[in-house]
């Protein structure tokens, strides 16, 4: 029996055809899909973020359209110059869409789709007290970690369970994606208080910033990298960063590169000093543990005598922000209302992690099932971390939410550090729910940046002082 020679040219050949035609189709798809389009308010429309938001909604209007977006805060001095900004801005460039700010509750939640939250409980101020304070006692005195970030996550576990009841109250199917800081200890709280609820995502940049400062280190787009990535909410490393196009793993010659060159985020001449300090300390700490790429905030539970002694207790970064972004931002604003004009400002401006938030609501309302990194459940993504903590890992999201990617093991070292701060978060929140000054104690003295109970006594009680009214009364 004579067998005809398998032509592989023409099997070629008509792979590239079919593959093309089911690229067309799929796009044809999503661009079908994309016509729908999405009602979204943004809490906090008083930040220095918004206009990055404001800006990126523009830019991304074809792969993620709006039909309305409503600003929410309750500061009207703050919100309204950003407003007035955003309607410049989309009567110039997004001339269709339904945009608005608002102090009523009712008028910005009602019909969303999504809700982005960007609160900052009791604003700049109280940050500068959560960092002035600690460092004046000698520990660390930081937005998120420490003494500093467990006064400001009292504070928001307060305003987001009650800003949560109210979204639920008039839009009881939106998808709230949650920014608002610090993470970890705002997603146990959520966790908590809505069990059932399916629809709250728990999100940082930080993460997604490291992986673009690799991109700017090898001279690449940041969407060729595909990490991997454990840990908590700041406090965590990358194991590998792979080329999607090759599947190279490139922590060896990145770790090579920041031995060589240092570490700079990828939008260093934006950034002011704190952050290119923050960033140049990742190749300090690379030094020391040269395993994984670390987490920028990693610094300050590795290094905690180093950093207090290195921080001005007059001059922290929340003042930095008042002094540098803020400014920035609403001199910005001042220009645009006075000219009603954007001109070429369109650029001056621009957050990565808007486009981030945005991406990730997108992956949702398309059912992309992209890859981004989340604050999720455990439930054995880290094998030997227990199942109800609140962890950062990679995840692939789509309409059904976050399906973690499992991590296994950690090794020792990492395990003891982070069993540590997931035992601290635990025992904030215990006190924020029991009202237990006993619990607040423990989590404050068992902190890696504190680690002594007279020095928690003291620091607890100066931050009670201050937070009367915010806080809930510890007993």
């Amino acid at each position: 029996m004579e067998c005809n020679p398998i032509n592989f040219e023409n099997i070629y050949n008509s792979f590239k055809i079919h593959y093309h035609q089911i690229n067309l189709i799929n796009n044809a798809l999503k661009k079908g899909k994309a016509m729908k389009p999405f009602n979204v308010c943004i809490v906090g429309g008083g930040s220095t973020y918004t206009l990055g938001f404001l800006k990126s909604f523009v830019r991304l209007k074809e792969e993620f359209p709006l039909k309305k977006l409503v600003l929410f805060d309750i500061d009207k001095d703050r919100q309204e110059p950003i407003g007035k900004y955003g309607e410049i801005l989309f009567k110039e460039r997004f001339p269709e869409l339904d945009f608005s700010y608002t102090l009523d509750i009712k008028e910005a939640y009602e019909g969303m789709d999504f809700v982005f939250m960007q609160m900052r409980a009791g604003g700049l101020e109280m940050r500068a007290k959560d960092e002035h304070i600690p460092l004046s006692m000698g520990m660390i005195g930081q937005e998120t970690c420490g003494p500093g970030g467990m006064a400001y996550g009292l504070r928001s576990c307060v305003d987001m369970i009650k800003a949560v009841h109210d979204i639920r109250t008039y839009a009881p199917d939106a998808w709230i994606l949650n920014y608002s800081n610090p993470a970890a200890i705002v997603a146990e709280a959520l966790r908590r208080e809505f069990p059932d609820d399916k629809r709250i995502l728990n999100i940082c940049d930080q993460p997604e910033n490291v992986v673009r400062s690799c991109s700017r280190l090898l001279g690449c787009k940041w969407e060729d990298l595909d990490p991997v990535y454990f840990g908590l909410n700041h406090y965590g490393w990358f194991t590998h960063m792979y080329d999607i196009h090759t599947g190279e793993d490139l922590l060896p010659k990145i770790r090579e590169m920041i031995a060589e060159h240092g570490f700079l985020p990828q939008d260093a001449e934006q950034r002011d000093q704190s952050w290119l300090d923050t960033y140049g300390m990742v190749q300090t700490i690379m030094s020391d543990f040269p395993d994984y790429l670390p987490n920028t905030y990693d610094q300050y539970y590795l290094y905690p005598e180093y950093k207090a002694s290195h921080l001005n207790p007059d001059f922290t970064r929340a003042d930095e922000v008042m002094a540098g972004r803020e400014k920035r931002v609403f001199t910005e604003c001042a220009e645009v209302i006075k000219e009603e004009k954007l001109g070429d400002r369109f650029h001056a401006i621009s957050d990565a992690h808007a486009e981030m938030m945005i991406k990730v609501a997108e992956a949702i309302a398309y059912n992309r099932n992209d890859r981004h990194i989340l604050i999720v459940e455990n439930k054995g993504a880290i094998a030997n971390i227990q199942d109800d903590a609140m962890v950062e890992v990679v995840c692939e999201l789509g309409i059904n939410g976050p399906r973690p990617m499992r991590i296994g093991n950690i090794p020792q070292f990492y395990l003891g550090l982070l069993v540590n701060q997931v035992s601290c978060e635990k025992l904030i929140v215990d006190a924020y729910f029991e009202k237990s000054y006993q619990k607040a104690l423990e989590a404050f003295t068992l902190n890696r940046l504190v680690n002594d109970a007279k020095k928690a006594r003291k620091v607890l009680d100066a931050l009670i002082e201050v937070n009367k009214g915010m806080w809930p009364e510890l007993s």
